[in-house]
Order: structure tokens, then sequence, then C-alpha cells
């Protein structure tokens, strides 16, 4: 899960992911995520936690030094740098999904995003949408297909969903696009 290390101007947000806490918690889904305690980071880990769940964190040991992990997580892996964090993020988590956040939460959701297009990994992405949050990037989706940059089955890739019940359904449905860009014995790591 990405999502920001700020809860936002909106108690909606904090709302959205305490649900997406129990959700996964209820599902018994375990949560990879950036290993943070602020923000909906926080919110969600102690949602999943106060569940019965379990909470993964995986953060740089800059972070760890600057006092924001979370320390009451099932597991926390420190690891050396953001290429490192988001390389075992990406190995431990079976999907990802984008509750609010900033550009650190965009750049991580298209990045798994376009791996799945290239055939890296073949697991879902997609975004709790709180409030029309993310209108806009489904807008940019249509408009990239429009334009002529991206292949429609790439853009229904992505799941836009309001409730976390939704996404986790969507996510259990998926079935990756048959892929074009790399045959399995090119495939790359990231």
């Amino acid at each position: 899960m990405f999502c920001g290390s700020k809860p936002g101007n909106d108690e909606a947000y904090a709302d959205a992911a305490r649900a997406m806490g129990h959700a996964l918690a209820e599902s018994g889904i375990e949560l990879v995520y950036g290993g943070g305690h602020v923000g909906l980071m926080g919110i969600t880990a102690d949602a999943v936690l106060a569940a019965g769940g379990r909470a993964i964190g995986v953060i740089p040991q800059a972070l760890v030094d600057r006092e924001l992990a979370h320390r009451s997580l099932s597991e926390l892996h420190i690891v050396g740098s953001m290429h490192e964090r988001k390389r075992l993020m990406a190995d431990l988590a079976d999907g990802f999904v984008a509750l609010p956040g900033g550009a650190g939460t965009l750049e991580e959701i298209c990045e798994q995003w376009t791996w799945g297009q290239l055939g890296i990994h073949a697991k879902p992405c997609g975004f709790l949408d709180v409030g029309g949050y993310y209108a806009p990037v489904r807008e940019m989706v249509a408009n990239m297909i429009a334009a002529g940059f991206l292949a429609p089955e790439h853009g229904a890739m992505l799941a836009f969903e309001t409730e976390p019940a939704a996404i986790i359904a969507r996510f259990r449905a998926y079935v990756a696009p048959p892929r074009k860009w790399l045959a399995p014995a090119e495939r790359v790591r990231p």
C-alpha cells in the first residue's frame, strides 16, 4: 500500500485509511507498506493491527533515524535506500493500492503499474478513490489512451474504487493482460 505520510485536510482520508486497514485484516490480507507511524501510513497500520491483522513495514535507515518508523509492527524491515525499500515492498506484496497521498504515493503506484505493463510482475494495481481524490488520475489515463500513448488493456489494469471491499474484490479477480513487451526469458528485475 502506498499513501500519504500526512493525514490530509479531510477526515475522510483518515476514515478511509482505517476502513482499508480493517478490511485487509478481516480479509486475511497482510499489509505491506512504507513502515512509518505518521499520516495515513500510521493510521492504516494501526487499524490493521487493532483488527488482529499483520502489518509489514519497509523503511530506509534514514527515516528510522528521523524517528518515523512504526515500532509496533508485525515485521519491520530496515533497508539502506528508497530504491531498496521499493524493491522489497514489490517482492513482498501481492498487489498495490494507493490511498490519497502526495508525489511519492503517485510515483510508487505508477512505477508498479509500469512494471505490470512490462511483464516484470502480474500483480493488480489500483486506487482507493476517496471523495474523488484520484478522479484526475483516472481522467489522465483515459487521455493517454485517447492520445495513443497507452493501450486500452494497460489502462484497464488499474482499479479505481471508492470502498476497500470493492478494491479487494477487484484484486482477487484480477487477470493480467497478455504480456507483449517482454518474453519470459527477457524479463528484467527492477
